[in-house]
């Protein structure tokens, strides 16, 4: 588990059975794990399991959620106010695939595995995907950069989350053709996809 998603967890305890369930998840898939498994990954306690979790679906849930926190930093950080949104987009999907690649248990965890966990997977990841969105939004706008004389911008909330769902699925491609490690090679097919669901153009600076 990156140390980005490690800053923002408490608990010394907390953090190796999280990464215990990503390391175990990313290699078995989640349907083939145990708690057991679990605690002996993270060289703790059944009892200290439970102290933080209820259960294995709890944990791998909290895992989601702390990662999918830590990417969506990454995005937020990456933005330059001072650059047109197009230029913002591009950066902020660099910085975003980079960050994803560079811990493929986590990433097949995110786009993979989350599916075994049937509908309390499908609303946190439901969830995530409206956070990504709602950064869309805010980025892709007219006035956002400076962009003298461009086009008016026009992303709705369902073209968003259009794009989420195909950045996503290119993702997922990777991931099923081994090639997670390669993933900011997708920056600019997924910044066009926004660009051209944003009806905007690359800006002439």
């Amino acid at each position: 588990m990156t140390a980005s998603i490690n800053s923002v967890i408490d608990s010394e305890h907390r953090v190796r059975l999280l990464q215990a369930m990503a390391a175990l998840a990313g290699a078995r898939g989640y349907a083939g794990i145990t708690i057991a498994d679990i605690v002996r990954e993270a060289g703790v306690s059944k009892r200290t399991f439970y102290e933080h979790f209820d259960g294995k679906e709890a944990c791998f849930l909290a895992l989601y959620r702390a990662a999918s926190g830590a990417a969506l930093r990454v995005l937020r950080e990456a933005v330059s106010a001072d650059k047109p949104w197009q230029l913002q987009v591009e950066s902020a999907l660099s910085s975003y695939f980079a960050h994803m690649a560079a811990d493929p248990q986590v990433l097949k965890m995110l786009f993979v595995e989350i599916h075994q966990l049937g509908e309390p997977g499908a609303l946190l990841r439901r969830e995530v995907m409206q956070q990504m969105v709602d950064f869309m939004l805010s980025t892709v706008q007219p006035g956002n950069g400076p962009v003298p004389g461009a086009a008016p911008v026009v992303l709705t909330p369902t073209m968003a989350m259009a794009a989420v769902g195909g950045i996503n699925e290119l993702i997922l491609q990777a991931i099923e053709q081994g090639m997670a490690g390669d993933l900011p090679r997708l920056t600019p097919t997924a910044s066009a996809l926004i660009r051209a669901l944003a009806q905007a153009e690359v800006p002439d600076l």
